[in-house]
């Protein structure tokens, strides 16, 4: 079978397989991991259904190639460099990729087929660790903790009825009002004096937890860089 002819008569790039999965990625994030159909990636690339096939196989390969795109716009840490702050930077990044496209989150460890960024990315990660000394052991769980931490606060910023400073006084203060104050009293003190506040961002709380993680975990190496044992 012959591939489609091209569609720049049409003024738009000849379709390839990555721009077919640039156009899901699209997909995913205007309307959700959920919205993501062959159908609708067809309508998103100006093709019809079938011309789809000709770049991928199935909407599994689909999200093995969407999800490596995502690991792709991480910023990989460098063993070279100070492991603590290489590491900050990876979460840092992160966290901004996974604002970028939240139905990613759910999915990021999910790929039993993983590309070569997403291989790239862990690589680097696990060798930034093993080169500050930590054991393939202590690599695991200090890998495992940080992730977890960053997905899931990903996961919960996705989840908030706000975003960023602009409504955080408004949805708060009408949440409020559904319960009775002197039955909530530590939950009104929070609100009242921290939540409300002019300036108030729930996204900063994520460099403070992470600092806490890899402060831990700087204390799990002697002064020699070597793992304790």
């Amino acid at each position: 079978m012959s591939e489609p002819v091209s569609d720049s008569r049409q003024g738009r790039p000849r379709l390839s397989r990555e721009r077919v999965l640039r156009g899901a990625v699209a997909v995913a994030d205007a309307g959700g991991i959920g919205s993501l159909t062959i159908r609708s990636l067809a309508k998103e690339l100006g093709v019809k259904p079938m011309s789809v096939y000709y770049h991928v196989a199935n909407k599994d390969e689909i999200l093995d190639g969407i999800i490596d795109l995502v690991f792709g716009e991480i910023e990989l840490p460098s063993a070279d460099g100070d492991w603590s702050a290489q590491l900050r930077r990876r979460a840092v990044s992160a966290r901004r990729v996974l604002r970028r496209h939240r139905w990613a989150i759910g999915l990021m460890e999910s790929r039993t087929s993983p590309g070569p960024a997403t291989l790239r990315h862990h690589d680097a990660v696990i060798g930034t660790l093993r080169g500050a000394g930590f054991t393939v052991e202590m690599t695991a769980h200090a890998y495992a903790l940080i992730d977890s931490y960053v997905y899931g606060f990903a996961l919960q910023e996705a989840a908030l009825p706000f975003d960023g400073t602009e409504t955080v006084a408004d949805v708060a203060e009408s949440i409020m009002q559904q319960f009775p104050a002197d039955e909530y009293p530590h939950l009104v003190e929070m609100a009242t004096e921290y939540i409300v506040q002019p300036g108030y961002d729930f996204g900063d709380e994520f460099e403070l937890g992470l600092g806490v993680i890899l402060d831990a975990l700087t204390r799990s190496l002697p002064d020699d860089g070597h793992p304790l044992a």
